[in-house]
């Protein structure tokens, strides 16, 4: 005879994991069974492989299994000079790009302490910027599909993620691995009417976060998969060095732009969006909100863009830089992401390191998924908005 059904805890009470564990504890005995989920599934984002120990529909013990995408840009960065570099950060952070190349470009520069001019600088801050919105569309469309059969929110977020590569293509010749930083600068100047098109793309983009905000934000049943679900406490996001969007979800407002500012980020005026329970919903709205943070920089960037050159003067064909050993962190859409760069004075790093966000972040996945639903592993690795060739680099 089967049990009596028992009600849930109702939404937004402090039921949660433990009332689950509760629901599906009967007289009869169950057997643990483990479970792949990957390494070629549509919801993990990328060549990842998570095996899941359950018990009944209860996860009860996750081993994340990664480097099915490990192609060894650190050990390939230190065979190529500092310009072909930039290249190989492009394809570590395919969704991130240029957010990527400034971390690289202003870790050479600081080692070699190169000045880059103003509005080289202004330039590059509008170019990650656009970039942040179109990883973070990228994740909304993902994330929509993930969670159920929201077929429109991926429709909604290609459309506007084409119109920012659009305009990259003009920018950079480039649909995807752009290239276009520069130790020193960028590599060329914006083309004619850049600045108009930029303001005709940002109403766009503005009008793709109402979108979501209509498809998504408020919509039953996205909340219903993902409010109270992989939370996870202040206090373990800081233990396991959560990042960007995992962490500000919690409720900690750290942006390497704010905490430790690099660029002209001092002299631009935007909020840190930051959550409450750093559950899947919060994840999913801080990223929403940092979209519109990002059309205000970008604005204030077209009203304060300088005239003047966009590389120093004489600078050399091949960059030699002098010996040493650098880091550097810059904010990107899934978090900090770090370059610890070594010279012995050649032309090419002696030893390059990248400290990926993606790889920070997923070493939380165990403590927001044990005790949760079988299906809702699939929208706690979603929030995670993994790139798994900056997880296995």
């Amino acid at each position: 005879m089967f049990p009596p059904l028992q009600e849930g805890p109702e939404e937004g009470s402090a039921g949660g994991k433990a009332d689950r564990q509760a629901m599906i504890e009967h007289e009869y005995e169950t057997v643990e069974l483990n479970i792949n989920m990957g390494p070629v599934h549509p919801a993990t984002h990328g060549v990842f492989r998570a095996i899941l120990t359950v018990d009944g529909e209860l996860v009860v013990d996750v081993e994340p299994v990664i480097g099915y995408m490990h192609r060894g840009g650190e050990k390939l960065s230190e065979n190529l000079d500092y310009r072909q570099g930039i290249g190989i950060q492009d394809r570590t952070e395919y969704l991130a790009q240029m957010n990527a190349e400034q971390a690289y470009c202003m870790a050479a520069e600081r080692l070699g302490g190169i000045e880059v001019p103003e509005r080289a600088e202004f330039i590059r801050v509008m170019c990650v910027e656009l970039n942040r919105c179109a990883s973070h569309f990228m994740f909304l469309g993902a994330y929509g599909q993930d969670i159920g059969t929201f077929g429109t929110a991926f429709t909604y977020a290609f459309r506007e993620r084409e119109r920012i590569m659009d305009l990259f293509e003009e920018l950079t010749g480039e649909r995807m691995m752009y290239s276009y930083f520069r130790v020193g600068g960028v590599a060329w100047d914006l083309p004619h009417g850049f600045e108009r098109k930029v303001q005709q793309l940002l109403k766009h983009i503005r009008q793709g976060v109402a979108d979501f905000e209509g498809l998504l934000t408020e919509n039953e049943v996205f909340l219903a998969r993902t409010r109270n679900v992989g939370a996870i406490s202040k206090e373990k996001a800081i233990d396991y060095g959560l990042t960007g969007p995992m962490l500000r979800a919690c409720g900690i407002p750290w942006d390497l732009r704010k905490e430790e500012p690099y660029s002209i980020y001092p002299r631009l005026e935007f909020n840190v969006p930051v959550g409450e329970q750093g559950d899947c919903w919060d994840r999913y709205k801080v990223r929403l909100e940092e979209i519109k943070e990002s059309v205000k920089i970008v604005e204030q960037c077209l009203d304060m863009l300088p005239a003047g050159p966009i590389m120093p003067e004489r600078m050399p064909r091949m960059l030699r830089l002098p010996a040493g050993e650098v880091y550097m962190r810059t904010e990107n859409p899934r978090g900090e992401y770090g370059i610890y760069l070594v010279s012995r004075g050649g032309n090419k790093p002696y030893r390059l390191k990248i400290r990926s966000a993606c790889f920070s972040n997923l070493a939380g996945l165990r403590e927001m998924l044990v005790g949760e639903y079988v299906a809702d592993a699939v929208a706690i690795i979603g929030s995670l908005d993994l790139v798994m060739c900056e997880v296995d680099r």
